[in-house]
């Protein structure tokens, strides 16, 4: 069995029957050095089929050298990520951005990273509403850690926080596992479907969607792990370039999301504000 939670991959490797169930649009933004494909998977056959819930998926491809390379692009690159996340969106309202993971393991350590380069704004809107102007879109934080050390699922805590703070969106943030090697350390998944942690890699936890937080879920993810062979010798691998994968990665998604939730704000103010 092959694990991936690249939905891409996934409608891929499934039959001609899921046809009918799926669009696909792919676009390529030369100037940003991006390939951009949109996936819709709109009936519940198809979902079972590809095994990926009903919902938009978006993929998002670097061309040339991938997320351990240096780009003069990078803001180039922010910017459609923004775009495709604010799609996604919808109408703007109090989001929380989760970052799921581990940070003391590398590759699990995107979420964490990109949590920290978040702009949160809900305690200036609420305590100094004076530095606002009315522009600011609220804007929380939130590192989960893993089950392992908090002994609380992370879903269980986006729940609470959510329920607390009235959280309309949460922008929920992870590294994922792929199944094709030219998708590693190089692809960004965006979706409206939500996250289960660690189902790419056999450890699936307590999903995170609008239907167990009650407010709309955007996940976003980069893959970073990638089986490697079979039986009792398989193994879960990563590139060897993982740190600064993890790093431009983690940034990459933290200016997106930054210039999706605070549109009169270019990136240079955000990163002063960070």
């Amino acid at each position: 069995m092959v694990r991936t939670d690249m939905a891409a991959e996934s409608v891929a490797r499934a039959s001609d029957a899921v046809i009918g169930g799926v669009s696909s649009q792919e676009a390529v933004n030369e100037q940003a050095g991006l390939r951009i494909e949109r996936i819709h998977i709109f009936t519940q056959e198809a979902a079972r089929l590809v095994g990926k819930a009903i919902g938009r998926y978006v993929t998002i491809t670097l061309l040339g050298a991938g997320l351990e390379g240096y780009s003069d692009a990078f803001e180039l690159r922010a910017q459609v990520i923004a775009q495709e996340i604010g799609a996604l969106m919808g109408k703007r309202t109090s989001t929380l951005v989760v970052g799921l993971g581990n940070r003391d393991i590398t590759p699990d350590a995107v979420g964490p990273l990109c949590a920290d380069g978040i702009f949160a704004t809900r305690h200036i809107k609420q305590f100094a509403p004076e530095l606002d102007g009315g522009e600011l879109g609220e804007v929380s934080a939130l590192q989960t850690g893993v089950l392992g050390q908090t002994g609380i699922e992370a879903s269980d805590i986006v729940k609470a926080v959510c329920s607390r703070i009235g959280a309309g969106c949460v922008i929920a943030v992870d590294a994922l596992a792929c199944a094709q090697a030219e998708t590693l350390g190089r692809t960004i998944q965006i979706t409206d479907t939500g996250i289960s942690p660690g189902s790419g890699v056999a450890n699936s936890r307590k999903e995170l969607s609008q239907g167990t937080l009650g407010a709309r879920c955007i996940a976003v993810g980069i893959p970073t792990v990638i089986d490697y062979g079979e039986g009792e010798g398989a193994m879960m691998v990563t590139p060897r370039g993982i740190d600064a994968i993890v790093k431009n990665g983690a940034q990459y998604i933290a200016a997106g999301i930054n210039l999706a939730l605070q549109p009169s704000l270019d990136l240079a103010d955000l990163r002063s504000l960070v």
